[in-house]
């Protein structure tokens, strides 16, 4: 049994919104061969995963519990289709519109995950939050994203749902 474990902190979608991006990347994985998303729920990270050892748990399960903020309930709007254009790791993903209220929540988030857990490092793209719903990465392969980019750039997808919580999520290694 490893004595460390991964954790991240996001947002989940309702039911119903998850079986509908999920049902997006069964497309995507059927067209174009990217099926690693399809291993993680839709989401959206507000802190980046991170690994803390196992006699650290329990005061970090403790932090999640109490931990209070000022940034809940509030609602989110998915606006369609995004990409992060890196031929080395290429991402599809769907674009939240721009939210002070989920930055806040995400700011927060991380300001009392700092105090709590000063040693354990942060990503340094989590002070340039780029907020999204992860569709396809890793596997896709950066031919087959240039296809999906021209696929997706026309394609419309709006929705929204209320966030009146965030959760503590076991990183499954996906």
């Amino acid at each position: 049994m490893p004595n460390e474990n991964r954790y991240f902190i996001a947002v989940i979608p309702s039911e119903e919104i998850s079986a509908e991006i999920t049902a997006i990347k069964h497309e995507i994985a059927r067209v174009y061969n990217a099926e690693k998303a399809l291993k993680v729920m839709p989401h959206i990270t507000l802190k980046a995963p991170f690994v803390i050892s196992n006699d650290k748990t329990e005061a970090l399960m403790q932090w999640f519990k109490t931990i209070t903020l000022q940034t809940i309930p509030f609602d989110v709007s998915l606006d369609g289709f995004d990409v992060f254009d890196n031929p080395k790791n290429p991402v599809v993903f769907i674009k939240p519109e721009t939210s002070d209220a989920l930055h806040n929540l995400q700011k927060e988030i991380l300001q009392a995950f700092k105090s709590m857990f000063p040693n354990i490092p942060v990503h340094f793209h989590e002070d340039d939050f780029h907020p999204h719903i992860t569709l396809a990465y890793r596997d896709l392969t950066y031919p087959d994203f240039l296809k999906a980019k021209e696929v997706f750039k026309t394609r419309n997808y709006k929705n929204n749902f209320r966030v009146k919580s965030f959760s503590l999520l076991k990183h499954n290694g996906a």
